[in-house]
Formats: C-alpha cells, structure tokens, sequence
C-alpha cells in the first residue's frame, strides 16, 4: 500500500536538510575565507622547505622558518645552514642532502668541522672535474619527525642520494615522547597535525594561546635554561617502560616511512648507525636498587653496570666492559643517548629497504677506540664527536658511497683519509671556538655532575677571537675577516689560504674566494694547489685573466695538453692585445714531440727540441727541465748545456 505524503511536508524536509547543511557549511566557509584573509595579508610565516636565497634568485637555501611547525613554543625552534643551490640543478651535478639533528649539523663546529664539509672538501679534490652539491638540512633539538616531514619534500628538489644521522633526539627533540614539544603519542596523528601547521588558521590559534598563557603567567619566573632543559619533560624514562617503548615506536614508524618515501623515488639513501660516549660518561639518572621497578641488585641500575664496565675495562676484558657499558647506556633513565635498540632497527630497516645503505659509524668508531669502547678519544661529551671523531664519520659515508658504486675514484686522484685530515681547512678559531661551547655546555644541567670540567683560556689572538665567536658577540663571517687580515698582515700566507678555503666550503659558488686562494698557492710555491683553485674559478666564472692563469701553469708544470683549451679561450676572449696564436703553434709542436717519446724516452733530440721550443715561448722551468734530462743522458750535450748557460743555471 502506497502511503501519500503531502508535498508540502516533503518541501518541509527539504528545508531542514538544507539548513542543516547550510549550518555545517558556515563554519568551514568562515574558516575557508579566514585563512584565505590571512595569507592575503601574508599573516604568520611560510612553512615550505627551501625559498629563494635572497642574493641570487637562482638559488635556494633552507628556509629559516622550516623548523616552526615542529616546535610548539617558537622559542625554541632552530635554524639551521644557509647552503644554496641552484633552482635548475646544472647538467652533471650530483646533488646530495644530508637529513638530521644536531651531530648532522655538525655541531659544536657548525662549519667546517662537519662531518659533511669533510666530506665536500674530499670530493671536490678527488673529483676535481665533477661538481657536488652537498645540503646539509639538519637541525638541532629536533628528531625523527622532521626528518620525515623534509624528507616528503626533498624528493621534490632532484636528490641524487640522501645521507641520514638520526636518533639521539628521539625523546626530547621537537614532538618526542618525552618532550615539551609533543602533541601526542601516536606518530600518525602527530604527523597528521604537524601537516596541518601549514595553515594560518592553525598559526592564529597558536599565537593567541601563547598570548593567552603569556598574560596568565605574567610575572611568574621564566625557565630561561638551555634549550635542553627547556625542551625536557620527563627527566626519568626508564628502560623497557610504556613511554620507553613509544619513543622505539615513534622511531621506528617515522624513519620507516622516510625510507619507504626514497624507495619510492628510487633515491640511494645512506642512513648511519649511532655512536655515543659509553665509557667516560656516567649515566645521568640512575634508579636506585631498591626501586620497585627492578630486583635488588645491579641488574637494573645504570650506574652499577657502569662501575662494573669501568672495573672490566680496567682489566682489559673487553667483551665484559662492553656489555656492562651498553647496559649503562640504556638503563639510563635521562635519555639523551640513544640506547643500543635503535641501532638494530636501523640495521633491519635498511635490509627491508632496496637501495638503502647501512653506514656502520658504531664499527668505525669502536676500531679507534681503546678496547673497542667509545669514549672522550671521539666524543666531546655525550654524543657530538670531536674533529678527529668528524673526520671519521664523513670517512665512513665515502667509504660506503664508494661501496654502493655511487662514486667511483680512480686510485691515482683519490685524496685518502690520512690526506684529507692533514689538508682539511680548519681554521683554529673553529676548534677553539668548538672547545669553548663544549666547555659552556658542561657547566649547565645535566653535564654539571657527569663530566669533568675544561679549563678555558683566552690569551692569544685566536683563542680571544674564538671566544667572541662562541658567545655569539661576533658573527663567523666577521671571526674569519678578522683572521684573514691579521695573517696577510703578518704575511702568515698558509694560514690566510686555510681561511679563504674555509670561506670556500661555506661559500662554494664563490669565484673570487677560489682565485684568492689560488694567489696564496702561488706565494707559497704551491703549483698544484694554485692549479685546482684556478679550475674551480674558471669554472664558475670563465675569464681571460683565469685562463692565462691556467694555461701558464700547465705549461710551467709540463702539461701542454691540458693547457691548450684555456689558451684556446683566451685567444678568443683576448682583453689584453697581446698575439698569442704563436704560443699556441709552440705548444702544439711541444705535444708532438712529447708524442714521440714514449717509444724511445733517451732520444736526445726530441728532448733538446722540446727544451728549445719551451725556452722560445719563455717557459724557463719547462726548458730547465728537459735540458737536465738531456745532460742525465749525456753530460757533455753542448746544446743542452748552452741553454743552461743562457737560463744562469749551474752545469
């Protein structure tokens, strides 16, 4: 039976449901037309990753502002470096981030103590034709959950491989369990809110519950500790307990899914285990032996195992002194050293993940360390390396670049290990300024009962200058002018040259930094080094000047093939009047009788021509040269010997 309904109840109902829909659409349409307004007026700050580096808008840099979304109180949120890159990535480049925290970032160096900037300084030498792009996004106080929020937008800026450090910060950097700075335990709705920070509506909302809680607080005393102590909520999080288990979790889900993102992209990744000092730093909060948690005896106490470490290593038992320091470390309930769990799931996650490299820095760092136990040899304090403990690391990232067939050196070229430390440009002031840090950090919670403290002395120029640096009354730009122009001063040319390649590492787009360089190989007799820093420069900025430069050198140091292009350029670029296509008809004839040498190298001849022709375009080191492998041969050549005569060599 069909039951009539009037149509007017029917217009009725239409009515209601229209309303009601009206009624669940105004607040998203109010909502819609606030955030609109506000990114009309261009309220609150710009979230995105990378923006265009002010200078030059063909380059981007990190965006100071990329750090907010994942602090709740701005006033703890970090910046990080300013290393620009190219919009439009230039053909043959190899463009490499580096995603992390504080270790990443380099700290306490910041610059060239980095473990990164180690590893330019190698590239860039032993692949001087290839051009590297290395961007370090890390951040201090932060963690797992922006290395997966720049990670999503990393993909997008052509990543030829991404390296990875990560972990410390897991529960006490920005949005960790047991942070300040969290929103909520699970990783997918923290996530899923860290997204929507993007929007001003949500910026808005933030900044008047500041404002509210400011005026509520008012007058009340305002934590103004370190960062550390500002960012720590739970100050005892014991082993294996809830909270214990959700910063595992929170790791594991996170840079899961960072991996799972690259795999998708087909992006090499190479992800680094974690070291930190386990034998010379005691735990920073033991739980006593009679706590309820754990039996009455060392089993369950930090500080007894490690005593128990101490008096093992002391015996050189060196299995039994590992065990007990590991134990140590994860016992400790103030977690600012990750426990040894997190290294397993790194080692698992790269197996699961094709194209993910395992970087084993634990191993390295233990093969240097006495009795293959990490200690003060590498590590500042808890987990920051020293500069010998950096130079490590970037050694272990190259060695497994190399691994993966990423970078492929030839033997002849490749600046090893032992090389790289002795040439790396470090300026004194770094470290010192590096050693002052530490030095502040260890006076203040938590390092105040945990580690010895260091003496600080500002006498000299450098550790006066390097103070200033650390203590931020000086910018590190202004550290190194000040250096720069009391060592061309003193004429101190090796250590001006240290500072303008410091310069260049942080500026590497640079050319005038890379001539300037050059200029000092050149005061200090250094061809080879003059030679590479000329190349970079010309490379960048291709010049008459540069190119006389380089072609003068090449033939200086016996290599006319390599001199000829940028003779070639110069003789089409010629700003200065001079006829250098005779140069060049000379340099050819030097290439053809070198040509024929190789199949008899004491053809006297060849050599004295060669000599000759090389005297003729006023190229006395290349003439000396072949006329002492003349007289090698035969001592009494006499147009060997007259050359020597007429260049005021002895016979």
């Amino acid at each position: 039976m069909q039951v009539y309904v009037p149509s007017a109840v029917t217009g009725s109902r239409k009515r209601v449901w229209l309303f009601r829909l009206i009624s669940m659409a105004l607040p998203l349409l109010s909502m819609l037309l606030l955030e609109c307004g506000l990114r009309l007026f261009h309220y609150g700050y710009d979230l995105d990753l990378f923006i265009e580096y002010p200078p030059d808008k063909n380059y981007l840099f990190l965006n100071p502002d990329a750090s907010k979304r994942y602090f709740i109180d701005q006033k703890n949120a970090t910046t990080g470096n300013v290393e620009p890159f190219r919009k439009e990535k230039a053909p043959g480049t190899r463009r490499i981030f580096v995603l992390g925290e504080s270790t990443t970032i380099g700290y306490p160096y910041f610059h060239n103590g980095s473990f990164h900037r180690w590893l330019q300084y190698r590239l860039a030498h032993t692949f001087p034709d290839q051009h590297f792009e290395i961007i370090n996004i890390a951040l201090t106080a932060v963690n797992s959950y922006t290395v997966l929020g720049f990670a999503r937008e990393v993909v997008d800026f052509q990543p030829d491989a991404v390296l990875i450090y990560t972990g410390h910060n897991e529960y006490y950097g920005a949005m960790g369990v047991g942070s300040t700075e969290k929103l909520g335990g699970s990783p997918a709705l923290v996530n899923g809110i860290l997204r929507l920070r993007a929007l001003k509506t949500l910026q808005l909302a933030t900044d008047l519950y500041h404002k509210a809680l400011a005026s509520v607080t008012s007058g009340k005393a305002e934590n103004d500790g370190t960062r550390m102590q500002r960012m720590v909520a739970e100050q005892q999080i014991p082993y294996q307990s809830e909270l214990y288990q959700r910063g595992v979790e929170q790791f594991k889900a996170n840079i899961g899914e960072v991996l799972d993102i690259f795999t998708e992209h087909n992006v090499p990744v190479f992800i680094s285990n974690l070291v930190s000092n386990e034998r010379d730093l005691k735990p920073f909060v033991s739980f006593s032996e009679n706590n309820t948690r754990y039996p009455e005896d060392y089993e369950g106490n930090a500080l007894s195992n490690y005593n128990l470490g101490m008096q093992e290593f002391a015996l050189a038992h060196a299995n039994a002194s590992r065990k007990y320091f590991s134990k140590a470390r994860d016992l400790d309930g103030l977690r600012f050293r990750a426990p040894g769990e997190f290294n397993t799931i790194l080692n698992q996650l790269a197996a699961d993940h094709a194209n993910t490299h395992l970087v084993d820095l634990q191993g390295v760092f233990e093969a240097h360390s006495p009795g293959g136990i990490i200690g003060n040899e590498l590590i500042l304090e808890h987990v920051h390396p020293n500069l010998e403990g950096y130079a490590l690391m970037s050694d272990a990232f190259y060695e497994e670049l190399k691994k993966a067939k990423f970078i492929r050196p030839e033997p002849a070229m490749e600046m090893s290990l032992a090389m790289l430390k002795k040439d790396m440009p470090i300026p004194i002031i770094d470290s010192l300024a590096g050693a002052y840090k530490v030095a502040n950090l260890k006076r203040s919670w938590p390092f105040n009962a945990a580690l010895a403290q260091d003496s600080v002395k500002t006498e000299t120029f450098e550790e006066r200058v390097a103070f200033d640096l650390a203590y931020r009354r000086i910018s590190w730009e202004n550290a190194m002018d000040q250096a720069y122009s009391r060592y061309i001063e003193s004429k101190s040319y090796l250590e001006a040259r240290e500072i303008v390649e410091a310069l260049i590492l942080e500026k590497p787009f640079d050319n005038a930094l890379y001539s300037k360089s050059a200029m000092l190989s050149g005061q200090l007799g250094d061809e080879r080094r003059a030679l590479f820093s000329f190349q970079k420069a010309f490379g960048i900025a291709p010049s008459f000047e540069t190119a006389r430069y380089l072609f003068v050198l090449f033939l200086k140091m016996d290599e006319p093939e390599k001199a000829i292009p940028y003779l070639d350029y110069a003789i089409q670029n010629n700003a200065s009047g001079f006829n250098l296509t005779p140069m060049r008809a000379l340099v050819q004839e030097v290439v053809a009788l070198r040509a024929r040498l190789p199949a008899d190298s004491s053809d006297v001849s060849v050599l004295n021509r060669i000599a000759s022709t090389y005297y003729r375009m006023d190229n006395r080191d290349g003439a000396l040269r072949y006329a002492r492998k003349v007289l090698r041969l035969n001592a009494r050549n006499e147009a060997a010997l007259q050359l020597l005569s007429v260049l005021g060599q002895p016979q």
